[in-house]
C-alpha cells in the first residue's frame, strides 16, 4: 500500500486534527476505497505502522521515487509486525543461507506452530485467518522484491537501497537494518 501510505505520510507531517483526518480519509476518499469502512481501516493501519518511525521517514516516503517508497513502507510494516520481521528473520534468512528457491505455505504454517508456544492466541486463529494472515504478507514480499512471482514464490535477494539503510541506522533502527543486511545479494 505504497501510495496509501504516501497519502496518510501527508496527513502526519501535517499534523491534521480528528476532523481534518475524518474529512480527508471519509469524506474526499483520498485513498480511493470504495467503501468508507474499507477507507478507515486502511488508514488506521498504515497510520499505525508509520507513527512507529521518525518522521523523516515520513518525509522520505512522500518525496523519495517509487523504490524507496516502497523500501520504506516496508519498513514501517516490519516495525509494526514483529511476526513478519521474525519471519523474515528466521525462514526467509534461513531460506537464502540453504540456497532454497521458492518460500512454500508450509513454512508459514510451521513458523507460526513454533511461534504459538510463545504466544498463545495465535494458536487460536483460525484456518482462514491464517491464510490470509500469509496472503499479506507473501503479497508484501512479492511488492518490496523478496519474491520474484506471488504465485510460484521464487526468493530473490533484496536490493536495499543505501539511503534506506542510513534513515535506519541514523535513527537507530538496527534490528530492521540488520533484518534487511541478511537478504541483501551475497
Amino acid at each position: 500500500m505504497v501510495r496509501e501510505s504516501r497519502i496518510v505520510a501527508e496527513l502526519l507531517l501535517a499534523d491534521v486534527d480528528d476532523a481534518a483526518w475524518k474529512a480527508a480519509i471519509i469524506d474526499d476518499n483520498c485513498l480511493q476505497k470504495t467503501r468508507p469502512a474499507t477507507a478507515r481501516r486502511v488508514a488506521q493501519a498504515i497510520r499505525q505502522r508509520l507513527a512507529r518511525l521518525p518522521s523523516p521517514f515520513w518525509r522520505a516516503l512522500c518525496d523519495g521515487d517509487e523504490q524507496f517508497a516502497t523500501q520504506l513502507a516496508f519498513c514501517a510494516a516490519l516495525v509494526r509486525n514483529r511476526l513478519l520481521l521474525e519471519f523474515l528473520e528466521v525462514v526467509v534468512a534461513d531460506a537464502f543461507v540453504v540456497q532454497a528457491e521458492t518460500l512454500k505455505p508450509w513454512q508459514w504454517e510451521e513458523f507460526l506452530e513454533e511461534r504459538s508456544s510463545r504466544d498463545p492466541a495465535i494458536a487460536r486463529w483460525s484456518a482462514s485467518t491464517r491464510k490470509k494472515i500469509r496472503q499479506v504478507a507473501f503479497r508484501m514480499l512479492y511488492e518490496v522484491g523478496l519474491i520474484a512471482d506471488n504465485h510460484h514464490r521464487q526468493i530473490q535477494p533484496l536490493i536495499v537501497r543505501d539511503d534506506v539503510l542510513t534513515l535506519l541506522e541514523h535513527h537507530h533502527l538496527d534490528r530492521i537494518r540488520r533484518c534487511l543486511l541478511a537478504l541483501r545479494p551475497r
